[in-house]
């Protein structure tokens, strides 16, 4: 062998860092742009010309925070599973250039106003299946190339690079709206375009293919992709003012869809086990790292995605008005002091990637989440108006318990499956945790409207006619859903002097400023201190779920150290 020839092992060793390269940051930009948009909202409809106070528009707002995840929990298992039937790295491949173009599209828009928020939501749900494609076989992509040994640090690598991707994109979304709304499209172009060469020309297929031809599950992927929709869709509307009601979970509709959705997951369960080759592959259940490791992954996203939403509210809505932040500087300001939770989350990923390799994933994921867990708890004991250096603290070490959770559980859940499995497994895996990111919006999101809406009206009331504004117009904005006030704490818009068309009387400058932040805090707080709970409970269970996975080395191991 000449100097400038490489051995086999050289060459496959150099494949895996490409693999981590290529994965990692198409991770990042599909998680990215699920909370890039979030931030740049105001931006967004500002752009478009829609008023985001107008209860109509509420709907529009709602689906293009959630939409983006509800359709990677719906899609992620069947392109996972396509994944293994056609080739992992085939629609991974695929995965780039549906992203890619949904990016350029959504830069685009023609229209204005509701049309085009049709437009962008459209856009955003195909953009949400090319990610799907990316993170569903990006974890497979990985635990294939990678031997077990060496397996935890990559996909720790790729995990952290997935959930920093997150928070990340408040800040990043913050600084590119102030240029102009449609960058944060913008952003993923050069990216998307590099990458799908780079991943076409670099990757190739090394799982393990088999001999048969595949079938797909038409019947399963149906019933699971319009079950698990259907129920989604009804979380989402339930958050709309419903007749008078706060929020629509008495809606006839809403009942409907959450009903039915079920009935579907469950005729999915049914289908499922009499199939030849179902593409969710019920089996898996009963690895005990599995199923313990995706109940944690679950319980956890829930808290997170709450979590992320609730501190967004609280920074943009209440401290950062009260500290001389003008509403139209929040959403930036509120993305830069969230930093300390990215920085968690880079600090912690890695490392606990390289430990669980080392000394096992049970102690370090179980750890993560009693960490997560005590945050949240002393996170609810901070004043509304509270000092930066302890919440700064708290949210680090909150970045810091993700992190020490993340990739080890994600290590352990595809490790302990057969090697021709691994597509549908990651699929499972992502499907879990973004059903997770997508239920919290509408369990946290009902608990701080439920909190909001038993205080909220009678003090807007009663603080605006104490300011000289009239009764009935004081009734009036203090009858306005509780919701509105939610949405308009994270768009940075200050209500009370939109709904009444002119300052509020008696006050001017930095008081008029501070006015709704006061009046809200109260309420808020309320509310937080609910959310905040219902997080420690989860991190709580999630740790338990941890615990219980086990602390044996999947007989699977054996077979891929021997392919390796």
């Amino acid at each position: 062998m000449t100097a400038t020839e490489s051995s086999p092992a050289q060459v496959k060793d150099n494949y895996r860092w490409i693999a981590l390269a290529n994965t990692t940051a198409a991770v990042f930009m599909a998680t990215l742009d699920g909370s890039i948009v979030l931030i740049a909202l105001p931006a967004i409809f500002g752009g478009i010309h829609l008023d985001p106070l107008q209860p109509r528009n509420i709907g529009y707002l709602l689906w293009m925070i959630m939409g983006y995840r509800l359709v990677q929990a719906v899609l992620v298992v069947t392109v996972g599973r396509l994944g293994d039937l056609f080739g992992r790295v085939r629609i991974y491949n695929a995965g780039f250039v549906v992203f890619t173009l949904a990016s350029i599209l959504l830069s685009f828009d023609p229209f204005e106003s509701e049309r085009a928020a049709v437009w962008l939501i459209a856009w955003r749900i195909v953009q949400a299946l090319g990610g799907s494609m990316l993170t569903a076989n990006s974890a497979a992509i990985l635990t294939d190339a990678f031997p077990p040994d060496r397996r935890g640090f990559a996909l720790g690598v790729n995990q952290v690079a997935g959930l920093a991707g997150q928070f990340i994109g408040l800040t990043l979304g913050g600084l590119l709206a102030v240029w102009d709304w449609r960058a944060v499209f913008w952003v993923n172009v050069p990216v998307g375009i590099y990458g799908t060469w780079w991943a076409y020309t670099k990757l190739r297929e090394t799982s393990v293919r088999r001999r048969t031809r595949p079938k797909l599950d038409w019947a399963g992927n149906l019933t699971f992709a319009v079950g698990l929709g259907t129920l989604l869709i009804g979380i989402t509307e339930a958050l709309h003012p419903y007749r008078n009601h706060t929020m629509g979970w008495t809606s006839p509709t809403v009942l409907v869809e959450l009903i039915g959705g079920v009935v579907l997951l469950v005729a999915f369960l049914f289908i499922e086990q009499r199939v030849a080759e179902p593409m969710f592959a019920l089996h898996l259940f009963t690895i005990r790292a599995f199923w313990a490791g995706n109940l944690a992954s679950l319980m956890a996203a829930i808290a997170r995605g709450g979590m992320q939403f609730v501190l967004i509210i609280w920074l943009q809505g209440i401290w950062l008005p009260l500290h001389g932040y003008s509403y139209s500087q929040t959403p930036l300001w509120a993305g830069i002091f969230m930093v300390p939770l990215s920085v968690g989350f880079l600090v912690a990923g890695p490392i606990s990637g390289m430990l669980s390799d080392r000394f096992g994933s049970r102690g370090i994921a179980t750890g993560g989440m009693a960490l997560f867990a005590v945050t949240f708890v002393a996170l609810a004991l901070l004043p509304i108006d509270f000092p930066y250096a302890p919440f700064a603290i708290l949210i680090f070490l909150n970045g810091i318990a993700n992190g020490m959770f993340a990739s080890p559980n994600t290590s352990a859940i595809m490790s302990s499956v057969p090697a021709e499995y691994r597509g549908v497994a990651s699929g499972m895996r992502a499907t879990f945790q973004n059903s997770g990111t997508a239920l919290s919006i509408g369990v946290f999101f009902s608990l701080m409207i439920a909190g909001l809406a038993t205080s909220l009206p009678h003090t807007l009331t009663s603080g605006l006619v104490a300011h000289g504004v009239d009764a009935a117009t004081a009734r009036s904005i203090g009858a306005q859903p509780p919701v509105s006030s939610l949405f308009a704490a994270i768009l940075g818009v200050d209500p009370i002097h939109k709904l009444l068309g002119h300052d509020v009387p008696g006050l001017s400058g930095s008081a008029e400023n501070v006015f709704f932040p006061h009046l809200i805090s109260g309420p808020f707080h309320t509310g937080l201190v609910v959310v905040f709970v219902t997080g420690a409970a989860l991190g709580v269970l999630a740790a338990l779920a941890s615990l219980l996975r086990g602390t044996g080395t999947p007989a699977h191991h054996a077979s891929d150290r021997k392919d390796s």
